[in-house]
Protein backbone atom coordinates (compact mmCIF):
# COMPACT_ATOMS: atom_id res chain seq x y z
CA UNK A 1 0.00 0.00 0.00
CA UNK A 2 1.71 3.33 -0.82
CA UNK A 3 1.77 6.40 1.42
CA UNK A 4 -1.11 8.15 -0.29
CA UNK A 5 -3.22 5.38 0.26
CA UNK A 6 -2.15 5.26 4.00
CA UNK A 7 -3.46 9.33 3.94
CA UNK A 8 -6.54 8.73 1.58
CA UNK A 9 -7.54 6.17 4.82
CA UNK A 10 -6.96 8.47 7.01
CA UNK A 11 -9.09 11.80 5.77
CA UNK A 12 -12.06 9.41 4.58
CA UNK A 13 -15.22 10.56 6.62
CA UNK A 14 -16.09 8.08 9.10
CA UNK A 15 -19.84 6.55 8.34
CA UNK A 16 -21.41 9.26 10.83
CA UNK A 17 -19.65 12.09 8.93
CA UNK A 18 -20.46 11.18 5.25
CA UNK A 19 -24.24 10.16 6.39
CA UNK A 20 -24.18 14.00 7.83
CA UNK A 21 -22.58 15.32 5.55
CA UNK A 22 -24.93 14.39 2.52
CA UNK A 23 -27.94 15.43 4.23
CA UNK A 24 -26.82 18.48 5.07
CA UNK A 25 -25.13 19.40 1.75
CA UNK A 26 -28.24 20.18 -1.42
CA UNK A 27 -26.35 20.20 -4.89
CA UNK A 28 -24.16 17.02 -6.65
CA UNK A 29 -22.59 16.23 -10.04
CA UNK A 30 -23.88 13.42 -12.08
CA UNK A 31 -21.85 11.75 -14.64
CA UNK A 32 -23.40 10.03 -16.79
CA UNK A 33 -22.38 7.94 -20.07
CA UNK A 34 -23.36 9.05 -23.69
CA UNK A 35 -24.78 7.31 -26.35
CA UNK A 36 -21.19 7.73 -28.06
CA UNK A 37 -19.44 6.49 -24.99
CA UNK A 38 -18.35 10.29 -24.23
CA UNK A 39 -18.91 11.29 -20.48
CA UNK A 40 -21.50 13.77 -19.49
CA UNK A 41 -22.09 15.95 -16.61
CA UNK A 42 -24.64 17.94 -15.01
CA UNK A 43 -25.80 19.62 -11.91
CA UNK A 44 -29.01 18.25 -9.60
CA UNK A 45 -30.51 18.55 -6.13
CA UNK A 46 -30.27 15.61 -3.98
CA UNK A 47 -32.27 14.09 -1.13
CA UNK A 48 -30.00 11.28 1.36
CA UNK A 49 -31.99 9.42 3.14
CA UNK A 50 -28.97 7.19 5.16
CA UNK A 51 -29.10 4.64 2.17
CA UNK A 52 -29.80 6.04 -0.94
CA UNK A 53 -29.12 9.72 -3.03
CA UNK A 54 -32.59 10.61 -5.00
CA UNK A 55 -32.62 12.73 -7.51
CA UNK A 56 -35.47 14.79 -9.41
CA UNK A 57 -34.73 14.79 -13.18
CA UNK A 58 -35.68 16.64 -16.01
CA UNK A 59 -37.03 13.39 -18.06
CA UNK A 60 -35.94 15.24 -21.20
CA UNK A 61 -32.50 16.05 -20.25
CA UNK A 62 -29.59 14.68 -21.56
CA UNK A 63 -29.00 12.67 -18.41
CA UNK A 64 -32.26 11.41 -17.63
CA UNK A 65 -31.81 10.00 -21.69
CA UNK A 66 -28.45 8.56 -21.07
CA UNK A 67 -29.30 6.69 -17.77
CA UNK A 68 -32.49 5.41 -19.48
CA UNK A 69 -30.03 3.88 -22.17
CA UNK A 70 -27.03 3.07 -19.35
CA UNK A 71 -28.21 3.55 -15.78
CA UNK A 72 -24.64 3.57 -14.81
CA UNK A 73 -23.92 6.73 -12.39
CA UNK A 74 -20.78 8.42 -10.47
CA UNK A 75 -22.17 11.39 -8.70
CA UNK A 76 -19.78 14.15 -6.35
CA UNK A 77 -20.92 15.73 -3.98
CA UNK A 78 -18.08 18.58 -2.38
CA UNK A 79 -17.32 21.31 -0.52
CA UNK A 80 -14.87 24.17 0.73
CA UNK A 81 -13.01 26.52 -0.54
CA UNK A 82 -9.44 26.48 0.97
CA UNK A 83 -7.48 22.98 0.45
CA UNK A 84 -7.89 22.42 3.96
CA UNK A 85 -11.61 22.99 4.11
CA UNK A 86 -11.86 20.54 0.74
CA UNK A 87 -14.78 17.92 2.03
CA UNK A 88 -16.53 15.52 -0.27
CA UNK A 89 -18.18 12.08 -1.17
CA UNK A 90 -18.02 9.99 -4.51
CA UNK A 91 -21.16 7.76 -5.00
CA UNK A 92 -20.96 5.35 -7.74
CA UNK A 93 -23.48 2.42 -9.04
CA UNK A 94 -26.61 2.10 -11.10
CA UNK A 95 -29.98 3.89 -10.75
CA UNK A 96 -33.15 3.21 -10.23
CA UNK A 97 -36.42 4.75 -11.79
CA UNK A 98 -39.09 5.26 -8.66
CA UNK A 99 -42.38 5.96 -9.62
CA UNK A 100 -44.42 7.26 -12.98
CA UNK A 101 -42.11 9.08 -15.60
CA UNK A 102 -42.56 12.11 -15.68
CA UNK A 103 -44.05 12.19 -11.86
CA UNK A 104 -47.85 13.26 -11.42
CA UNK A 105 -47.93 12.78 -7.69
CA UNK A 106 -50.04 9.50 -7.90
CA UNK A 107 -49.46 7.90 -4.31
CA UNK A 108 -46.38 5.63 -4.13
CA UNK A 109 -45.31 4.69 -0.36
CA UNK A 110 -41.85 4.38 -1.33
CA UNK A 111 -41.61 8.19 -2.50
CA UNK A 112 -43.08 9.65 1.23
CA UNK A 113 -39.53 9.80 2.67
CA UNK A 114 -37.72 11.42 0.05
CA UNK A 115 -40.70 13.34 -1.63
CA UNK A 116 -41.12 14.69 2.30
CA UNK A 117 -37.36 15.33 2.41
CA UNK A 118 -36.73 16.98 -0.71
CA UNK A 119 -39.59 19.50 -0.39
CA UNK A 120 -38.50 20.57 3.03
CA UNK A 121 -35.06 21.07 1.94
CA UNK A 122 -35.24 22.57 -1.51
CA UNK A 123 -38.61 24.32 -1.24
CA UNK A 124 -39.28 24.89 2.13
CA UNK A 125 -42.25 22.68 1.59
CA UNK A 126 -44.14 19.75 3.68
CA UNK A 127 -45.61 18.52 -0.09
CA UNK A 128 -43.78 18.41 -3.13
CA UNK A 129 -44.72 19.85 -5.93
CA UNK A 130 -45.19 18.23 -8.89
CA UNK A 131 -44.78 19.38 -12.07
CA UNK A 132 -45.23 17.04 -14.47
CA UNK A 133 -41.33 17.94 -16.18
CA UNK A 134 -39.66 15.61 -13.46
CA UNK A 135 -39.40 12.23 -12.53
CA UNK A 136 -37.40 10.10 -9.19
CA UNK A 137 -34.06 8.42 -9.64
CA UNK A 138 -32.27 6.51 -6.51
CA UNK A 139 -28.91 5.63 -6.24
CA UNK A 140 -28.05 3.29 -3.62
CA UNK A 141 -23.98 3.44 -3.94
CA UNK A 142 -22.51 -0.06 -5.07
CA UNK A 143 -19.00 2.20 -4.43
CA UNK A 144 -18.34 5.61 -2.31
CA UNK A 145 -15.31 7.09 -1.95
CA UNK A 146 -15.29 10.12 0.54
CA UNK A 147 -12.43 12.89 2.15
CA UNK A 148 -12.14 15.30 4.68
CA UNK A 149 -9.13 17.42 4.18
CA UNK A 150 -9.42 19.35 7.42
CA UNK A 151 -8.19 16.30 8.97
CA UNK A 152 -4.83 16.43 6.87
CA UNK A 153 -3.94 18.98 10.43
CA UNK A 154 -3.40 16.08 12.55
CA UNK A 155 -1.52 13.81 10.03
CA UNK A 156 1.19 16.59 10.20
Amino acid sequence: MSATQRRGRKIMMTPGELDDFLTEQRTCRVATVSADGMPHVSTLWFVWDGVSMWLYSVVRSRRFTDLRRDPRVAIVVDTGEEYDELRGAELSGRVEFVGEVPRTGELRAELDVPETLFARKNFGLDEMPHDGRHAWLRLTPEKVVSWDFRKLARLS
